[in-house]
């Protein structure tokens, strides 16, 4: 089989789009990169949805831990404090076990955007429950970053605008909310990046690959236990995070540029990359 043919069969697979089986013996190089490739789709899918919709829940968690109000702050910071104090490997395997185990026992859960029954069976599924699970797991690491932001933002500029009589949505929408972003957008950079890479926890947890439609190091642990070499399979995935980094670093950085595009080319920050090993 030529590459052309591998990479026709396999490049969609990971979707239900190409050749249904996988390849048992005799793997080639191109078959290997091709299939890896095929499951950065969903690692790409986790990646991006988590980030975008946890970008606001994370804006209003920062605001509700701001609130003078107790019973408004309070949740805010358990919030917080539940979702980055414990594993994220932990968080997967409950919540898959709660999907399961809580409508056969006839539990039914509230989670206010979605109830737990015995007819949301689909949450089990890594494309819905997993992403539920990054999504706040995100949210929770970004609100105590956009947090921090809130509190450093200048006096000054706050004087200015009630200088120019902006009060209330006005205010935090044309001056709170911009300069916040320009202080946290560094820090959120390397949220966005780690985000991505724990998209690779996974299938590694609790949530099952159905019809072995995995993320890009589902197929690599495949290769690696057929073959009993690792040194192709996990380079060629680190190869492709390292790419996926680069992007999103080249992206953040264009974002970057805009936010403080109000300041002389000289004065611009730059983004200082620095990946977390450890969460």
């Amino acid at each position: 089989m030529s590459c052309l043919q591998t990479i026709q069969d396999y490049a969609l697979r990971s979707v239900g789009i190409g050749e249904r089986l996988l390849p048992r013996s005799d793997f080639t190089l191109c078959e290997q990169v091709t299939l890896i490739g095929s499951g950065m789709i969903w690692n790409v899918y986790f990646g991006f949805v988590a980030l975008a919709a946890g970008f606001f829940l994370a804006t209003a968690v920062a605001l509700a831990r701001l609130s003078p109000v107790w019973a408004v702050r309070k949740p805010a910071e358990w919030f917080i404090f539940i979702f980055r104090g414990s594993p994220l490997f932990i968080q997967f395997f409950l919540a898959y076990e709660a999907f399961v185990l809580l409508p056969k026992t006839g539990i039914e859960l509230n989670l206010i955007f979605i109830e737990i029954t015995a007819d949301t069976r689909w949450l089990t599924r890594a494309w819905a429950g997993a992403l539920i699970v990054l999504f706040l797991n995100t949210a929770a690491y970004s609100a105590e970053i956009f947090y921090g932001a809130l509190c450093s933002v200048p006096k000054g500029d706050l004087e200015a605008a009630d200088a120019y009589g902006l009060s209330g949505w006005a205010r935090f929408r044309r001056v709170v909310w911009p300069t916040m972003l320009r202080l946290a957008w560094p820090a959120y950079t390397n949220e966005a990046i780690f985000l991505f890479h724990a998209t690779t926890l996974v299938y590694f947890s609790g949530f099952p690959a159905w019809q072995q439609k995995g993320d890009a190091l589902y197929y690599a642990s495949y290769f690696a236990d057929k073959t009993f070499n690792p040194f192709i399979p996990y380079p060629i995935v680190a190869g492709y995070f390292i790419l996926l980094t680069l992007v999103v670093i080249g992206l953040f950085e264009l974002m970057n540029r805009r936010l403080n595009r109000h300041l002389a080319p000289a004065a611009r920050p730059r983004l200082r990359i620095r990946p977390q090993v450890i969460r």
